[in-house]
């Protein structure tokens, strides 16, 4: 009888309640936002487009371990980033806008993948002995950073896109507010144009470090206060 009891008591606790699970994954944007901000104050000011082998050499050397530190904390966030696009998903789909949120699965897998491949590559090259490689290829893979960030820029509008007007073709967000969304969209869509030398728009310029950043974690964390202010559906999915 004691046994049933236990079990029973376990069974219906706190951390086997669909509730406890629905908002932990809906505070995942703001997690990916803590985590992707530890990181980003970690890692060491990247070498610019075009950097001497010296400089590479004394980077990846000399800031191993920040990069490496880095790169968990980015995983970490990429991590968050994949459970914000499932509560995004899920509450799209209890208010009838599937559609768009299948459009947030495709494209926060390809911006989790591209952000993967960016911390690999930066990691690998940090970890490896970069003194005693082949200077050409550091120099090359350097330079591939930047250009792979510049083309995240498609998959993170649209993940921007698909949540906007998921949100707002659900009724959970006002024209005014959707408005601002589709600006944010067209601003990042304009991120992928970042490719003039030495500027403001080149692929290491402010715009691609700095301006585009903050305006996608902005929206992540608007994106997380609207699901943390909807109520959730019943279901046992979770």
């Amino acid at each position: 009888m004691s046994a049933s009891v236990t079990a029973t008591t376990a069974s219906s606790g706190t951390y086997n309640a669909p509730a406890f699970w629905e908002r932990l994954w809906r505070q995942s944007g703001i997690n990916f936002v803590v985590f992707f901000l530890i990181a980003y104050v970690i890692y060491p000011s990247q070498p610019q487009v075009g950097a001497p082998a010296d400089v590479l050499v004394a980077f990846y050397s000399g800031a191993r371990t920040r990069i490496l530190i880095a790169a968990v904390f980015s995983g970490m966030a990429v991590l968050n980033l994949m459970w914000f696009a499932a509560a995004l998903r899920t509450t799209l789909a209890d208010a009838g806008r599937d559609g768009w949120g299948a459009a947030v699965t495709a494209s926060s897998a390809m911006v989790g993948a591209l952000f993967l491949l960016l911390i690999s590559i930066s990691a690998t090259l940090a970890y490896s002995n970069v003194g005693s490689g082949n200077q050409l290829l550091t120099s090359g893979l350097n330079d591939f950073l930047w250009a792979c960030a510049v083309l995240t820029s498609f998959p993170r509008a649209m993940l921007i896109m698909s949540g906007s007007f998921g949100f707002w073709r659900a009724g959970l967000i006002s024209n005014a507010v959707f408005g601002a969304c589709v600006g944010a969209v067209v601003l990042g869509v304009v991120g992928g144009t970042t490719w003039l030398s030495g500027a403001f728009w080149a692929p290491d310029g402010a715009y691609a470090r700095f301006v585009w950043p903050v305006i996608g974690l902005a929206w992540v964390l608007f994106a997380s206060r609207v699901l943390l202010t909807r109520s959730p559906a019943t279901r046992s999915g979770w």
